[in-house]
């Protein structure tokens, strides 16, 4: 999926889900699979078990929480400017083509 509009250190809004309203930045962009991973949203629980090594340390079993991924079309980015959740244009810039906010007009 060439083109994502969304990029690793954005401020993103969830549009849906357990976590909608939620803002958090991006960490991780995975564009083959058009999901995103976001510090602080959609944490899961899961059951880890202690896993001996051979120098004779392991780490530590138990309930772990740790963040997912999520789906590219449930996030919207926040504008810096008007900070508000919108969508992204492209515009020409002094620069070259720079991302811009479809509400306010300013750059992203």
């Amino acid at each position: 999926m060439p083109g994502l509009k969304i990029k690793k250190g954005d401020t993103v809004e969830v549009l849906s889900g357990k976590d909608r309203g939620k803002q958090g930045r991006v960490v991780n962009v995975y564009p083959n699979r058009a999901r995103v991973m976001v510090e602080g949203v959609n944490q899961v629980k899961r059951h880890e078990t202690v896993r001996p090594t051979k120098s004779g340390g392991g780490m530590q079993g138990g309930i772990i929480t740790k963040e997912m991924p999520l789906d590219i079309s449930n996030l919207a980015v926040v504008c810096p400017s008007c900070g508000k959740p919108t969508r992204v244009g492209h515009a020409m810039g002094p620069d070259g083509k720079e991302r811009v906010c479809k509400q306010c007009g300013g750059k992203i």
